[in-house]
């Protein structure tokens, strides 16, 4: 028997290999013999660098870079020296975790810092990158990032405008993106393939965009909601001036405050669902073409898990190839019976009795109650 084993971290307590090799365990008590291969999973939001270092053998890369506020801060990426590519959570250095509520100012919060991470990966010759784009605490359209990388964004006296939305407002109208300096953007990036991983699918302006739906998070108000989004549309139509691309209206463009219309339209990168981007990278179809069961799931499983997350992408991809599908999660809700109908055959929860959430969160109590919990259904398999 092939068994697959694919869980996403339970947060706060099992990273998505140590929740994998957990099941290992229990499906191995029962069946001493079967086949069992566990891959990493993440969704292309937090936790996905570390899960792929883990669970593909990547290094850690560790370094100082400028953080959303312009202080230096510490951050990591993921280094696959099979295949040439580095793995970054954008929030590394440019999250909202990075901010105190008192401190959210999407005026001046930046991007600069992903540019620095992008930057230190190609120096070091990397030339595929796979970015987690979500939990930003930026609405910069990107701008900060792309200084780093070489670009340069000037106003109407030639000066590099500042960094945040400050760069793009029309407040002092001389800050504004006036002209955009490409020929000095680091030549590399012609060599480089950048696979965006991006779940949401908002256009760069309007009432649907950066500002309007994502920058009250960030601080934006409604008093400075308006002139910012029209500033956004400025910089937008500056760029496609000066690079004969229009992005503004795309899927994912304004993911992030902005940062995916600045990777379609100065990195050509691809833009695609996080799950599906992971699941590619970790080759997980590959392994499920001869499997008789594939084991998924995450801390909870809830409506949310059935519309989209990494449980069900991992069982949409074994429902491909006629592989049973069992989920164990740290605790399911009343509607998690959506996932029976988006391909999990069936889901379990591993804690099994009257318990505190810090007893059920120990990581070793979660290992045991893990292996414990696979353990019994795989006798029944």
């Amino acid at each position: 028997m092939k068994v697959v084993v694919a869980i996403d971290s339970f947060k706060g307590s099992l990273t998505s290999i140590e929740a994998g090799m957990a099941a290992k365990e229990g499906i191995l008590k029962a069946h001493p013999d079967a086949n069992v291969v566990v891959k990493p999973l993440a969704d292309g939001g937090e936790g996905t660098t570390d899960a792929l270092i883990a669970g593909l053998g990547g290094e850690r890369i560790d370094l100082t870079v400028t953080g959303p506020l312009g202080t230096p801060v510490n951050a990591h990426y993921g280094y696959l020296a099979e295949k040439n590519t580095a793995i970054l959570e954008m929030a590394a250095a440019a999250g909202i975790i990075l901010v105190r509520e008192s401190e959210k100012n999407p005026l001046t919060a930046t991007t600069y810092g992903v540019g620095e991470m992008i930057a230190d990966a190609m120096e070091r010759g990397i030339r595929n990158f796979i970015i987690g784009i979500g939990g930003s605490a930026t609405n910069d359209g990107g701008i900060g990032m792309l200084q780093a990388l070489g670009y340069g964004f000037l106003d109407k006296e030639g000066k590099q405008v500042p960094f945040g939305a400050r760069g793009l407002e029309v407040l002092e109208e001389i800050e504004r993106v006036s002209s955009i300096i490409i020929e000095k953007a680091n030549p590399i990036l012609k060599e480089c393939n950048f696979h965006i991983a991006c779940d949401v699918a908002n256009p760069l302006c309007g009432k649907n965009g950066a500002t309007y739906i994502y920058g009250p998070q960030k601080g934006v108000t409604p008093e400075i909601a308006a002139e910012l989004d029209q500033a956004m549309n400025h910089y937008a139509s500056v760029t496609s001036k000066f690079l004969h691309n229009d992005y503004a209206s795309a899927e994912g463009a304004g993911a992030a405050g902005g940062l995916g219309f600045a990777f379609l339209s100065y990195l050509n990168a691809t833009l695609t669902p996080g799950i599906d981007l992971i699941l590619n990278a970790v080759e997980l179809e590959k392994e499920l073409e001869d499997t008789d069961i594939t084991v998924t799931g995450e801390g909870r499983l809830d409506h949310q898990t059935a519309m989209g997350k990494a449980p069900v992408g991992v069982a949409r991809l074994a429902k491909k190839y006629g592989s049973k599908v069992v989920a164990f999660a740290g605790s399911v809700t009343p509607e998690a019976t959506a996932c029976n109908a988006a391909g999990i055959d069936a889901f379990f929860p591993i804690v099994r009795g009257i318990t505190t959430l810090a007893e059920a969160m120990d990581p070793q109590n979660a290992k045991s109650n893990m292996a414990a919990a696979v353990e019994q259904v795989f006798r029944l398999l």
